[in-house]
């Protein structure tokens, strides 16, 4: 199935954060926070201005990006878990 987010939304698949601390500690999994980070799948068309024109969106598919904790819809396609957000929550593009 294909999904295409409308207007300044934005499909991002949650990256895997490292089982592991630093001191070697393993973190189990009911332990763990869900990560903020992850990889744009699809992004809208771009967000409708006041005045009707639209401003296209500053993500791309395939950019890693930093999200809002709060600010995302969790959602399933296909068995795969995916995340629906604006592009307002999302805080950083990862180079």
């Amino acid at each position: 199935m294909k999904v295409r987010p409308l207007h300044d939304k934005v499909l991002v698949e949650r990256l895997d954060t490292e089982e592991k601390t630093k001191g070697g500690i393993i973190i189990p999994d009911t332990a763990k926070e869900k990560p903020q980070e992850g990889k744009v799948v699809a992004v809208g068309t771009g967000r409708v201005l006041e005045d009707g024109t639209k401003k296209p969106l500053d993500v791309k598919k395939g950019d890693k990006v930093l999200f809002n904790k709060y600010g995302a819809i969790d959602i399933s396609i296909d068995g795969e878990d995916y995340l629906i957000l604006r592009e307002e929550d999302i805080l950083a593009i990862v180079d």
